[in-house]
């Protein structure tokens, strides 16, 4: 099965997930696998996009759990010996109106949002391919939280040298400081949805960095994007556009031609570089 290419999108049984799955579908020229923590919810998801004529796989992750990342990345290996594309679009976000206590809803956002990807990334992007994509999906939340972050955190999140374990031990600070009830005095805005998508958003500056330092002959570009307000269970009935919408820059990520030179450790949102 090597020589056939293979996407993997995370947390994709629903939502702007599951959309990206559907357009890969259609245009990636491989096997696409639809992941969700409950093989149930992601089987039903698979037999959905059967009804539609797709032929999507199912495997199940749960970004949470090592040993559940450590499965698929087996599996991988095993049955592809690597990995093509990868979408990073598991995410969960506490409706505005959660009586959660704040540090409790900091530390569970981070939780999955930052450390889950993170640790996705670890596991999975030694098995990419060369030409491989990565697409790591943000939000333009992280862009107005990383205004709301004191001057200091902002140059850090900035920073053209900064590096993982940095990185790890701010987002680390932030859910201790909320632990504290210290983050805004420490310099954090007042969002931890916001804070874990500057996290993932910088997290996807140093890989591309990483990249370009490692294996800079393989063509591998990686990018953070956001999807735009989308209507999903998360975002709520009144955002402004459909899930199939919402995936459009993520899958024109995964998508770039193999000769594309860029974009790579970008942040985008329709399709447009944008200015972190």
């Amino acid at each position: 099965m090597s020589n056939v290419p293979v996407a993997v999108v995370t947390g994709s049984n629903k939502g702007i997930g599951f959309a990206i799955v559907r357009a890969l579908c259609k245009q990636f020229p491989g096997d696409v696998y639809l992941t969700a923590r409950d093989p149930g919810r992601g089987q039903e998801a698979v037999a959905k996009l059967q009804e539609e004529g797709l032929c999507a796989l199912f495997h199940q992750l749960d970004i949470d759990d090592l040993q559940s990342i450590r499965a698929l990345r087996d599996f991988l290996k095993e049955k592809y010996g690597g990995l093509n594309v990868l979408v990073n679009n598991a995410g969960i976000a506490f409706k505005v109106h959660d009586t959660t206590p704040f540090a409790v809803q900091a530390e569970v956002t981070l939780k999955t949002n930052f450390f889950g990807t993170r640790n996705v990334c670890t596991e999975l992007l030694p098995l990419l391919k060369p030409y491989g994509k990565v697409v790591n999906v943000s939000s333009m939340v992280s862009s107005s939280a990383l205004g709301g972050c004191s001057r200091e955190l902002q140059q850090k999140f900035r920073s053209d040298t900064i590096t993982e374990d940095e990185l790890v031990e701010l987002m680390t600070k932030f859910v201790e400081d909320t632990k504290k009830s210290v983050h805004e005095k420490e310099g954090w805005p007042n969002t931890a949805y916001g804070v874990s998508k500057i996290g993932v958003t910088v997290l996807s500056r140093i890989q591309a960095r990483m990249l370009n330092e490692k294996r800079k002959g393989d063509h591998i570009l990686l990018n953070a994007c956001c999807p735009g307000w989308v209507r999903t269970d998360m975002a709520g009935p009144k955002a402004t556009k459909s899930p199939d919408e919402g995936a459009e820059t993520p899958v024109y990520l995964a998508l770039l031609p193999s000769d594309a030179d860029g974009p790579h450790g970008q942040f985008l949102s329709n399709k447009t570089v944008r200015t972190w």
